[in-house]
């Protein structure tokens, strides 16, 4: 009997080194999260928003009135970037920037009932496209999965704050 391509190319992953393993879970995470893109991208378009938007709505839903500079910086956006997206929510009646009370230089971007809507429908969006991205995975799974992901990003985290300090 003939095996699949995805029988041979998984008896081959079982039979590599330890080093390769970490070199393929970069290339897997990479992959994974460019398709996730695309099909978030795809599933959002019925709510009005782009991935990139649907983000700016979601930080927005948790913490309401933020300066555009921390919400940039929470983002990892260069100012000019997130004042595109958020001219574009604007523009679609979703979010309003408003003067700060005590430093009229600084914007504040507050949701609109617009916004609130379309976060609820991003939710409802959210749900079925994560049952349907980890159908056949078991929780337990995941849970390892994200555990896993979270000491890879504090150690991702060191690295990066310890390049900004100029250590090696």
């Amino acid at each position: 009997m003939a095996r699949s391509k995805s029988n041979i190319a998984t008896d081959r992953a079982d039979d590599t080194s330890e080093e390769d393993w970490g070199i393929r879970l970069g290339f897997s995470i990479h992959d994974t999260s460019r398709l996730r893109r695309i099909i978030y991208n795809q599933a959002l378009k019925p709510a009005g928003v782009t991935r990139s938007q649907a983000w700016v709505l979601a930080y927005l839903s948790r913490q309401d009135g933020m300066a555009q500079s921390e919400l940039a910086a929470e983002l990892d956006l260069g100012k000019v970037a997130l004042g595109g997206l958020v001219d574009r929510l604007e523009a679609a009646g979703m979010v309003e920037r408003r003067g700060d009370a005590r430093d009229r230089r600084m914007k504040r971007i507050f949701l609109t009932a617009v916004g609130r809507k379309v976060i609820n429908k991003m939710r409802e969006i959210s749900a079925v496209t994560n049952t349907r991205i980890l159908e056949g995975v078991d929780p337990a799974e995941v849970r390892a999965t994200v555990r896993t992901l979270q000491r890879i990003k504090a150690n991702l985290l060191r690295m990066a704050a310890a390049a900004r300090n100029g250590e090696a």
